[in-house]
């Protein structure tokens, strides 16, 4: 059978999904949850042949991080789901209600998007997160992984389709494409599939934007920069920024750039490039930096980049580091060379801080911590089935608030417009 079928018969059952009750749909998490501890030596034997194959395939080490599945990954999705399970229904929600006149009342109430297709890296956790945050917000799913976690994400998917089944949700409320020639299938689906949301490297996401007419979202790259102040506190700076590329480097909330005040190069840089470098990450820097570090001490080397260099994702123990002269020019870098996901300031100064979060054009800006917080777990959001750089629709971590829209459901009692064209009625605009 054809993606192309499939997705009918999904598009089929989605509104009896999306009018399920919240009862039955937290009831799915649960049996989802519970398949998942009670059968997770299936899944254990699944990814260590998918790692394996990775090291057959000469797979990088940023992606094995990525794909190992074991006990540590088990508990943060069981403890992801169990959070979504605690979270309020985000569908029907009322967010305005309104009388347009005596017994003319117009509400606009959340509903899911609909059918929503997800194409994903090499994470076996990101299956998880996606479909149980899609069940949770009434939302079909088609379920694209990367060829990397094949038999992980084989073993994953049909542990999950098995639990909701066995609570009464639709068989096809979710799917797995399985082969890269699904995608192609996948992005001709326009007016059966509502969104897309690529997860991948910039050259993938721009393929899938240029290739569909559906609507896409997502992010492609993740640059993300920690700048630090002329009254950056070096106890805070430090620890942070070692945090934030170190703690999980594969990640696109990882940091790629750090950028220094040259007011406090002298106090901070070297600790800070001796300790990165005790931790194994390369330095590379402009060569103000690179000047700065041979005049103040010659036993450490990094290498040099030009000052267009700094459009680069690492996603590993790398990163680089420039100088600037004023907190005007680190928000000119960081709005021309990030790619818009999470940035920060590291300074005591609330007015620089203040404008830093004004003035960035990222989905997060911080202050103060690490971009590793750039997560929908970590948000309280249960999880996440991406990070969204766009301005329209979501923005962030896309979480279940992420997977929602709405619809305006208007009563009356036979009013027509032509009576408010001519006067004989009038609009009372009340909200109630």
């Amino acid at each position: 059978m054809s993606v192309r079928e499939d997705v009918i018969k999904m598009r089929e059952v989605s509104m009896d999904l999306a009018a399920s009750s919240i009862e039955l749909r937290n009831k799915a998490l649960e049996a989802i949850a519970k398949s998942l501890e009670l059968r997770k030596e299936e899944v254990f034997k699944a990814n260590s042949i998918d790692l394996i194959n990775a090291d057959s395939l000469d797979v990088s080490e940023s992606v094995k991080k990525r794909l190992k599945f074991d006990e540590h990954k088990l508990r943060d999705v069981l403890t992801g789901i169990r959070q979504l399970e605690t979270l309020d229904d985000p569908v029907g929600k009322i967010t305005l209600n309104r009388e347009l006149d005596e017994g003319l009342i117009l509400k606009r109430v959340t509903v899911p998007i609909g059918v929503i297709g997800v194409i994903f890296e090499a994470r076996p956790d990101a299956l998880v997160q996606i479909a149980t945050l899609c069940i949770k917000s009434g939302n079909c799913a088609i379920l694209k992984g990367g060829k990397e976690t094949k038999e992980s994400n084989k073993c994953l998917f049909e542990i999950i389709r098995d639990a909701v089944i066995s609570v009464g949700l639709p068989k096809m409320c979710l799917m797995q494409a399985e082969a890269h020639s699904e995608i192609d299938e996948l992005l001709k689906c326009d007016g059966l599939v509502d969104l897309l949301i690529p997860r991948g490297s910039n050259k993938f996401v721009q393929y899938i934007m240029n290739n569909t007419k559906i609507p896409v979202m997502g992010h492609a790259d993740g640059i993300c920069h920690i700048y630090i102040d002329k009254d950056a506190n070096k106890d805070i700076a430090i620890p942070v920024v070692v945090d934030a590329k170190t703690q999980y480097s594969a990640a696109c909330n990882a940091v790629e750039t750090i950028l220094v005040h040259k007011d406090i190069a002298k106090t901070i840089l070297i600790d800070l490039i001796k300790t990165l470098q005790a931790k194994d990450v390369v330095v590379n820097a402009d060569s103000r930096v690179v000047n700065f570090v041979k005049n103040e001490m010659d036993e450490i080397n990094v290498n040099e980049i030009a000052d267009d260099g700094f459009n680069v994702e690492y996603s590993r123990f790398e990163l680089g580091i420039k100088i600037v002269d004023s907190l005007e020019d680190a928000i000119k870098h960081i709005n021309k060379f990030g790619s818009h996901h999470t940035d920060c300031i590291i300074t005591d100064n609330k007015e620089a801080a203040d404008k830093f979060q004004n003035m960035v054009d990222s989905a997060g800006v911080y202050v103060n911590v690490s971009t590793r917080f750039a997560d929908g777990f970590r948000y309280g959001f249960g999880a996440e089935v991406g990070i969204s750089t766009s301005k329209i629709h979501a923005r962030g971590p896309v979480g279940l608030e992420g997977l929602v829209t709405y619809k305006y459901k208007l009563v009356g009692n036979g009013q027509i417009v032509s009576d408010y064209a001519t006067g004989k009625s009038k609009f009372t605009h009340r909200d109630i």
